[in-house]
């Protein structure tokens, strides 16, 4: 079982990931200013940069080798999705503390989940290698247009206990999650 899970993180491009993933830790943490005062940009920035790291990492470099294996692919799959989303969140978290930065671990793990759902939702309809366009697209649009954290598109930058973002982020995963555990990648 440990060698399947092995070779299952080397297709997945986990090494890569996990070094992407820490080199955006570390720049947040070189980025955070020691004021007190946490940008929200900034930790979005992050949360995007991260996941849009691990967004090619929904496929395999095979996938019609996958397609032939003998089990089952839904439970994988999701789970995939959710330690994606759990890295980035205890991952970025720990290096907002390190930096001495104060963070909403709801607001983490909001964006998170959201932007990994959104990868999900991408890897499905564009495919796996494009699955970072809508997780740096919808970053992109939120931090250049005006500000509104109340509408269903300023999820990101909405307080952590705005309930409508938590909703949205909470939708864009379930759905993210489900369509890739059902589909899979598009080929």
């Amino acid at each position: 079982m440990t060698a399947g899970l092995r070779l299952y993180a080397r297709s997945r491009r986990a090494p890569a990931t996990t070094a992407a993933l820490l080199a955006v830790a570390a720049l947040l943490g070189v980025l955070a200013v020691g004021d007190g005062t946490a940008d929200p940009r900034l930790t979005v920035l992050a949360v995007a940069a991260a996941v849009a790291a691990a967004a090619p990492g929904l496929d395999s470099q095979d996938t019609a080798l996958d397609r032939t294996a003998a089990m089952r692919w839904a439970p994988v799959r999701a789970a995939h999705v959710l330690l994606i989303t759990a890295a980035v969140t205890l991952v970025l978290l720990a290096a907002r503390a390190a930096a001495g930065e104060p963070a909403a671990a709801a607001f983490l793990l909001r964006d998170a989940a959201g932007l990994t759902g959104l990868a999900a939702l991408g890897a499905v309809l564009f495919g796996a290698p494009y699955a970072w366009a809508p997780v740096v697209g919808w970053p992109a649009v939120t931090l250049v247009s005006p500000p509104d954290p109340d509408g269903p598109a300023g999820w990101l930058l909405a307080p952590s206990d705005a309930r409508p973002a938590a909703w949205v982020a909470g939708v864009l995963l379930a759905a993210g999650t489900a369509a890739y555990a059902a589909a899979g990648p598009r080929e």
